[in-house]
């Protein structure tokens, strides 16, 4: 029997490499831009053509190449950033396994143009397939400037599965927001199809984060700033008042590389649990300086997982640290208590009341059941009679006290029947139910629990629905059924609304403008990432554009998918989420009739598109187990 074990080519281990390194164009730009940084460049342009499929290319000014390095950088572990491994626990880069290169050459046509500060000609090197092409002299700018074209163009499987140009884009752009977060010293430049999307100068931090999403979120920062033996923590936080229920903007830093830390996002999340309502997150934008012996960041091939030495410590030090922030700049006015420059408010004395004109007996106690009538000793008859008055008074007003205290607790013990919550009931998991339901023909009119509750007794018990869940379902199957039969019409607004959008945000919405005119929206680009609504879907009534718009974009920018009929989908559920009636909200009895009605036409009222129990039964046998 022959040896059925062999060594696999390096072109087929790179593009097996190249399966967890390099997922989407976003994946090269990250790497090309990390060589860029290593590499002391101080100015980064970035070119994207069809969202990477057609073209990557990354020009910076660091030190350049040999033309010896130029070529064994696509080797495969070929790096200059470690010599053994020890330097795995000092690392001070952000690349180190010499994968990269390798893994993108193999599945792209790359072509590289590179030269020191101190050779007066480069070197330029083709590869394609893993296969070198050609490798020649060149006069070129110092620095590099990495063209990756054709990407996945011999891994037809792959590229297959890249999303829509709008997806892929917006993968590109979180990518590039992270890179220059943590770079704010280093220019960069972001063009897609000849169109300058960013153009951001070497700043501080703070500058960076309002260059990249807006001038609006400036007054939204808090500045968190903390140094001890183990960690320095510096960055922002939101303010509570400003917390996001879709899209916050969310970041961690560590010795200048992006990361993701469930630990330390549970401890940011911590310091807001009482000042943000359970459905939203803070905005939160911190770096972490550690000594690298304490840091492990060879866990993940994309080098985003970190593990630390010191979490417990750390998690302590940044849950203070943002508290003492949030506490510092409260955005509640605190009380003044300097008297310096303060009027002069006169004060009661009751020993310099004679000389307002008045004489008073200051053993007078008008709590006392009472009080001897007396006289003051000179006082005015007026006086006295007052004060025996004053004390009547205070006996009826405590005797009405008593009876009315009595009569509310008579009332408490016997509506106490009434005290039971329902909302326990209806969170419980309860079977699917069989419809059409049967409604008590003698039943009495539905009637509305916390203004968010419907009830309506049935046959079977009594029936509890979620007022916005279910008017979220009929909605969302109305405008469903209505795209599918013919477009929807759209009404012009009286003002237009105007929407700034970040960069990401622009380019997402770009994407989304034809499927949006269908459903009926009308939308105009104004330049400079700004976009104006000039027409809704007419089925929408009383609805906030720009909340509307936002929430769109959104949903549909966390789902990552491409156009088609799921992103329809999600459209329509967020318009539904938008114009349905709000939790809290009171409705007539015939607007609960008229829902229910709709709702009970459905073919599955049981939940919303998104999976949230719409309505549950109480049973006639749970409500006597109350009583049993």
């Amino acid at each position: 029997m022959s040896d059925v074990i062999r060594l696999l080519p390096d072109s087929v281990a790179n593009q097996i490499a190249a399966g967890e390194v390099i997922e989407r164009p976003a994946a090269v730009v990250k790497e090309l831009v990390e060589n860029a940084v290593d590499a002391g460049a101080t100015i980064i342009k970035i070119i994207i053509k069809d969202a990477g499929r057609t073209l990557i290319q990354v020009v910076d000014n660091g030190c350049g190449m040999s033309p010896t390095d130029a070529r064994l950088a696509f080797e495969r572990h070929a790096t200059s950033k470690i010599s053994n491994a020890a330097d795995l626990y000092d690392l001070h880069t952000m690349g180190f396994r010499g994968e990269a290169l390798a893994t993108i050459c193999a599945i792209a046509q790359v072509e590289l143009r590179t030269t020191r500060k101190e050779d007066s000609v480069g070197t330029c090197v083709i590869i394609e397939g893993s296969n070198v092409v050609s490798q020649e002299p060149e006069v070129c700018a110092p620095g590099c400037n990495f063209m990756v074209k054709n990407l996945f163009y011999n891994v037809p499987v792959r590229r297959k599965f890249l999303k829509s140009d709008h997806v892929e884009m917006n993968h590109i752009m979180r990518e590039f927001e992270r890179m220059a977060l943590v770079n704010p010293n280093i220019e960069f430049q972001l063009v897609h199809n000849d169109a300058v999307l960013h153009q951001l100068l070497g700043s501080s931090f703070k500058q960076r984060i309002v260059d990249l999403f807006g001038k609006s979120i400036d007054k939204q920062l808090v500045p968190v700033d903390t140094v001890t033996s183990l960690v320095k923590i510096n960055g922002f936080v939101s303010r509570p008042e400003n917390a996001r229920k879709r899209g916050a903007l969310q970041y961690l830093m560590v010795n200048g590389r992006n990361m993701r830390h469930p630990y330390f996002h549970k401890a940011v999340m911590h310091c807001y649990e009482q000042l943000i309502p359970a459905d939203e997150q803070p905005c939160y934008f911190i770096n972490f300086t550690v000594d690298p012996d304490t840091i492990d960041v060879n866990i993940h091939p994309t080098k985003s997982e970190i593990r630390f030495e010191n979490e417990q410590p750390i998690w302590q030090i940044l849950v203070a640290a943002i508290k003492e922030g949030l506490g510092r700049f409260n955005a509640v006015p605190s009380i003044d208590f300097d008297l310096d420059d303060a009027p002069e408010i006169p004060v009661f004395k009751p020993d310099a009341a004679a000389s307002h004109g008045l004489d008073l007996d200051t053993s007078y106690n008008p709590f006392a059941s009472s009080a001897p009538k007396r006289d003051v000793g000179g006082g005015s008859t007026v006086c006295r009679q007052s004060a025996v008055t004053m004390n009547q008074d205070w006996d009826q007003l405590y005797r009405d006290f008593e009876r009315k205290r009595d009569e509310e607790l008579a009332g408490v013990k016997a509506s106490a029947l009434n005290s039971l919550s329902l909302d326990d009931i209806v969170e419980e998991e309860v079977p699917d139910i069989d419809f059409p339901v049967d409604l008590d023909p003698g039943s009495p009119a539905v009637m509305q629990l916390k203004g968010r509750y419907i009830l309506s007794p049935s046959k079977s018990g009594l029936i509890v629905v979620d007022q916005h869940r279910a008017h979220v379902k009929i909605l969302y199957d109305r405008y469903i059924d209505l795209a599918q039969l013919q477009a929807l019409s759209s009404q012009r607004v009286i003002f237009p609304e105007v929407l700034e959008l970040s960069p990401s945000q622009s380019v997402f919405l770009e994407g989304l403008v034809d499927e949006l005119s269908q459903l009926g929206f009308d939308l105009s680009y104004l330049g400079d990432n700004s976009w104006t609504v000039n027409g809704l879907p007419s089925v929408l009534d009383d609805v906030n554009p720009r909340e509307l718009m936002m929430s769109i974009l959104e949903t549909v920018m966390d789902t990552g998918e491409s156009i088609g009929d799921s992103m329809r989908d999600r459209i329509a559920l967020s318009m539904a989420k938008s114009a349905a009636v709000k939790p809290g909200q009171q409705l007539a009895t015939a607007e609960m009739d008229h829902m229910l009605s709709d709702l009970f036409k459905l073919t599955s009222p049981n939940y919303t598109p998104d999976g949230k129990l719409v309505l549950s039964v109480i049973t006639t046998g749970d409500i006597e187990r109350l009583f049993a």
